[in-house]
C-alpha cells in the first residue's frame, strides 16, 4: 500500500499538541478502516526549527490520506506520496564507490 506524508504547521514548542494530533490521527485511521477503507497511521516527524510536522499514513490513495488528516483535524498544508526504503536495502554513502 502506498505511503503518504501529510505536512502540517506545528509551533516549535508544541510537543503536547503533537501528541494530541497523533492520538487523533490514529483514531481517525482506525475509524476509516472500520468503515471499509484500510488506512494505517505510521507516526509523525516534527521539525521544530521549521515549525513543520509530517504525519505518515499508508492509504490506498492521496485522497484517503487527506481525508483521514482532515478527520483528525490536522489542517494539512499538503499531502504527498512518499517512498520509504525497503527492509534490508543498502544505503551507500555519497561520494564513495
Amino acid at each position: 500500500m502506498p505511503s503518504y506524508l501529510v505536512e502540517t504547521f506545528l509551533a516549535r514548542d508544541a510537543a503536547g499538541e503533537r501528541q494530541a494530533r497523533e492520538r487523533r490521527a490514529s483514531s481517525a485511521a482506525e475509524a476509516l478502516t472500520r468503515e471499509g477503507t484500510r488506512v494505517r497511521f505510521g507516526g509523525s516527524i516534527h521539525v521544530p526549527e521549521d515549525e513543520i510536522c509530517f504525519f505518515t499514513f499508508e492509504a490506498p490513495s492521496g485522497r484517503e490520506a487527506a481525508l483521514v488528516a482532515q478527520r483528525a483535524g490536522l489542517e494539512p498544508l499538503r499531502v504527498v506520496e512518499a517512498v520509504p526504503s525497503t527492509e534490508g536495502e543498502q544505503v551507500k554513502p555519497s561520494g564513495g564507490p
